[in-house]
């Protein structure tokens, strides 16, 4: 047997791979956690309620996250990821058009997880730095294959730019997303979509 193949066969090597899975499971869990109680109560949450919710204790919650801003950070890159990769999701299981709005409910379900992080991000703490480009490199490409694909078919109009939509659609949410169950936000959302269809062959459906 090879040197690697008595490393991987080891039981040291398989007592790490578990402790690496325990790890992780640890993370999803109050990555988790940590969106549902920034969603409902805003990002400075109490740590400890966190920590409850992850079925975790606050100790193993400040081995993952030293600082609260670095689990901050964790829980929105993890939500820009998810909602970016949907887009193909979304687009290999629905036609472009019914893809494009699903995945819009997608980013608006995104915009209230980030509930308070607009302050956040002007606090100067350096662990928010990168997450302005990082969502603008993973959705803004997912958002354009969208539109591209519902304008081939006729779905939307062109001439559609993906940043400005999604910045139009994080506007009209966060100015009316105090309504009881933000169902006002959706309905301007959707006023917003509905004139992406203005003068193509959907329109007159």
């Amino acid at each position: 047997m090879s040197d690697i193949a008595q490393v991987r066969n080891s039981p040291e090597s398989k007592s790490d791979r578990r402790v690496r899975a325990d790890a992780q499971r640890s993370l999803d869990a109050l990555l988790q956690a940590a969106k549902t109680v920034f969603a409902a109560s805003g990002v400075d949450a109490p740590v400890r309620e966190i920590a409850e919710k992850a079925g975790v204790g606050v100790g193993t919650l400040y081995r993952h996250f030293p600082r609260r801003s670095d689990l901050v950070a964790a829980v929105f890159r993890r939500e820009i990821d998810f909602c970016a990769d949907q887009a193909a999701v979304l687009a290999a299981a629905y036609p472009p058009g019914e893809a494009l709005d699903r995945w819009i409910e997608c980013y608006i379900d995104f915009i209230a997880t980030k509930r308070g992080l607009a302050a956040a991000l002007h606090s100067g703490d350096t662990a928010y730095a990168a997450l302005p480009a990082h969502r603008n490199e993973r959705l803004i490409p997912a958002l354009r294959g969208l539109l591209d694909a519902a304008v081939a078919a006729g779905e939307v109009r062109s001439g559609v730019d993906a940043y400005e939509l999604l910045n139009a659609i994080g506007s009209l949410y966060m100015t009316v997303r105090d309504e009881p169950g933000a169902e006002g936000a959706r309905r301007m959302v959707a006023l917003l979509v509905d004139g992406l269809r203005y003068g193509t062959a959907r329109q007159d459906r």
